[in-house]
C-alpha cells in the first residue's frame, strides 16, 4: 500500500512538475522555519563587541537599574571609546515622563528600518533600548537567515548618546525620533514589559526571528498592540503608528511629521558636546520640534 501511494505520488509529480516544485519549496521553507524556531539558543558565543554584554535588571519597588549600560562614543570612523557603565544607574518608574520612538531607515530599502525606544525621565534623563539580532564576530546581519535561527535575540540598554550617534555619526544613516502619545499607565506598563523580557532573556536565551521576533514587533508585543504587517516590514511602522494616532499629530500628513522627526544633522552637532550635556540638549531639540503636540508632555 505504501509503495502504491509513493508510485502515485511520483506519477503526480511527473504530470504536474510546476505544482510539485511549488510543494517542494513549501516543504523546504516549512522545515527550515521549524529548525529556525527550535535551534538551541545560547549566551556563550564569540559575540561582536557592541552586542557582547548581556544586561541584568535590578528592581526594588518602583526603582530599577540595568547593568551594564552601553555608553560608547563614536566619530565618523567608528567607536572612539567602548565604555560600559557597570555602576548601577537608578531610575524611578514614577519619574517616567515620555517614550520616544527612534527609527533608523535602511538606506535604499524603504520597507525596512531599525526601531528603538528612548525613555525620558524627570531631570532630563534618558535611557535607551535597542532590540537586535545578536551576531557573532564572523557574522553580518542577514534578514533571510534571521528567519531561520541564525541569530540569538538581545535587549541592549544604552545611553541615548550611544544609540543616536552610532547611527547618525558613525554609520551616517538618517535618524528619525517621534513622540508617542501614551497615557501614564501605558508608558509604565510598556517599561515594565521590556524590563521583564530583558530578565527572561538573561535567564533563558531566545532566538531572533525576522518575522516574529524582530526589533519592531518585540516592541509592539510589549505595548500590547495587535499584529500588523508594518511590524514585519519595519520601515512602515512609524507611518502605521501615525495612522493609529500613536504618533502625533494625526491631523498632519505623515510626510511632514517624518520630515520634522529627521535629526541626523543635529545629532552630528550634539555629538561635539560634553557627554554630560547630551541628554538635556537633545531633549531641548525634541521639545522644540514637537511643541504643537501637548499629548507628549514635551510642549
Amino acid at each position: 500500500m505504501k509503495m502504491l501511494s509513493a508510485s502515485r505520488f511520483w506519477q503526480w509529480c511527473r504530470k504536474k512538475p510546476f505544482a510539485a516544485f511549488t510543494l517542494a519549496i513549501i516543504l523546504l521553507v516549512a522545515l527550515a522555519t521549524l529548525y529556525g524556531v527550535t535551534r538551541p539558543a545560547r549566551h556563550d558565543r564569540d559575540w561582536v563587541d557592541h552586542l557582547s554584554r548581556l544586561p541584568h535588571v535590578n528592581q526594588a519597588q518602583d526603582v530599577f537599574a540595568v547593568v551594564p549600560l552601553r555608553d560608547w562614543t563614536y566619530d565618523a570612523n567608528g567607536p572612539v571609546a567602548q565604555h560600559w557603565i557597570d555602576t548601577p544607574q537608578e531610575y524611578a518608574v514614577d519619574q517616567l515622563r515620555n517614550v520616544w520612538l527612534m527609527v533608523e531607515p535602511h538606506p535604499g530599502l524603504e520597507a525596512m528600518a531599525h526601531t528603538l525606544v528612548l525613555f525620558e525621565f524627570a531631570d532630563d534623563r534618558l535611557l535607551g533600548l535597542t532590540i537586535e539580532a545578536r551576531r557573532e564576530k564572523d557574522e553580518g546581519f542577514d534578514a533571510f537567515w534571521g528567519n531561520w535561527g541564525r541569530f540569538e535575540l538581545i535587549y541592549v540598554w544604552a545611553s541615548a548618546r550611544d544609540l543616536l550617534t552610532r547611527r547618525a555619526v558613525y554609520l551616517d544613516h538618517d535618524v528619525q525620533v517621534f513622540p508617542l502619545t501614551l497615557t501614564d499607565d501605558q508608558r509604565t506598563d510598556f517599561l515594565h514589559a521590556v524590563l521583564a523580557e530583558t530578565e527572561r532573556i538573561e535567564a533563558r536565551p531566545r532566538l531572533y526571528n525576522t518575522l516574529f521576533s524582530n526589533c519592531t514587533n518585540e516592541l509592539a508585543k510589549a505595548a500590547r498592540l495587535d499584529w500588523d504587517p508594518a511590524f514585519v516590514t519595519t520601515g512602515h511602522a512609524a507611518s502605521r503608528l501615525h495612522e493609529m494616532g500613536v504618533i502625533p499629530p494625526s491631523d498632519e500628513p505623515f510626510a511632514l511629521v517624518r520630515q520634522r522627526a529627521s535629526i541626523a544633522d543635529d545629532l552630528k552637532l550634539l555629538n561635539l558636546l560634553p557627554p554630560a550635556s547630551f541628554d538635556a540638549a537633545f531633549l531641548t531639540l525634541l521639545r522644540a520640534r514637537s511643541a504643537r503636540n501637548p499629548a507628549t508632555g514635551t510642549g
